[in-house]
């Protein structure tokens, strides 16, 4: 591709779907491993469970004390993880909308949460700088283990059977390899406030609070490529990649989502929310088609793919 045709290409159309989720403010969405549905947090302490191509709510999961900051599905799809600014990280089965556990440890508001490829365990990063594991086998209520060599608080967390991955406001990424036991941390130098692997699991996307979206390669911590233009400086902004692997994408400050081309690093798109100034905090990719949500306000975007 050529830095020209990048510039011409369309991606997405730029007439989205949306809907008002009625949470207040939007704190994170997330879909769920085939993504057929998706999760969204609120202000107003609520998690709620949709068929969002359809625009239809499907469950509300009610028990968090404050705002919810982060939520995930397990890779059955059967239960639901969520953190909140109330300090704590609750289970909820799918199906019932009851609550299964809640988990007391972390001495700040939890940022960011997510399970295992086998969802026997769950992961929660903090504003008190610490990841704690929870074993879900176990019904202890204590942390299994607490990774506490972030310097500033924990704002993004993934992780696969044998790797953990997180983001921190430190300026690093850490990478703890469980099979090996050893932690890699790679210094970028900016506030880290989104991180992921690549679709082939050869590098790491990370998005920063410096107006800065990052390809690393997970070995060798060397800097593949850099994606700017956006505005990303008070906020959290999601960066992700779209499910081939050839495209960058990022929430910005200015009411807008950038789409970059992974080689070239030329900005292909950016798609107006009609909003404004306002802050596009998450932008989560359909892992098989060309979709992905995003959202702004109280309000849920789906973006579908141009088929050229």
């Amino acid at each position: 591709m050529t830095m020209s045709s990048a510039h011409s290409q369309t991606l997405y159309s730029s007439s989205p779907e949306s809907f008002d989720c009625k949470q207040g403010a939007i704190r994170a969405a997330r879909l769920n491993v085939d993504g057929n549905y998706c999760i969204t947090c609120g202000a107003d302490k609520s998690i709620k469970l949709w068929n969002p191509y359809r625009q239809l709510l499907l469950k509300t999961y009610a028990g968090h004390g404050f705002e919810v900051l982060d939520a995930r599905g397990s890779f059955d799809s059967s239960q639901i993880a969520s953190g909140s600014a109330d300090k704590t990280v609750m289970l909820w089965d799918v199906g019932s909308g009851k609550a299964l556990r809640k988990l007391r440890g972390h001495m700040g508001k939890v940022n960011c949460v997510c399970f295992n490829e086998e969802s026997t365990v769950v992961l929660s990063g903090s504003l008190d700088c610490t990841v704690k594991v929870w074993d879900l086998k176990s019904q202890k209520q204590e942390p299994v283990q607490t990774l506490d060599e972030a310097k500033d608080q924990v704002m993004s967390i993934v992780a696969t059977n044998y790797e953990i991955l997180t983001g921190s406001l430190d300026g690093r990424i850490r990478r703890y390899d469980l099979r090996a036991g050893k932690l890699h941390q790679d210094y970028i130098g900016k506030s880290v406030t989104s991180v992921c692997f690549t679709n082939d699991s050869q590098g790491i996307l990370l998005g920063t609070m410096e107006s800065a979206v990052m390809l690393m390669d997970k070995d060798n911590g060397e800097m593949l490529g850099e994606y700017v233009g956006h505005k990303s400086a008070d906020y959290r902004c999601d960066a992700g990649l779209n499910a081939k692997d050839t495209h960058v994408l990022s929430g910005s400050e200015d009411g807008q989502v950038y789409c970059w081309d992974l080689i070239t690093g030329q900005i292909v798109q950016k798609l107006d929310h009609g909003l404004g100034e306002t802050v596009i905090t998450c932008v989560a990719h359909h892992p098989k088609d060309g979709s992905f949500i995003s959202t702004a306000k109280n309000k849920l975007f789906i973006w579908k793919a141009v088929d050229t």
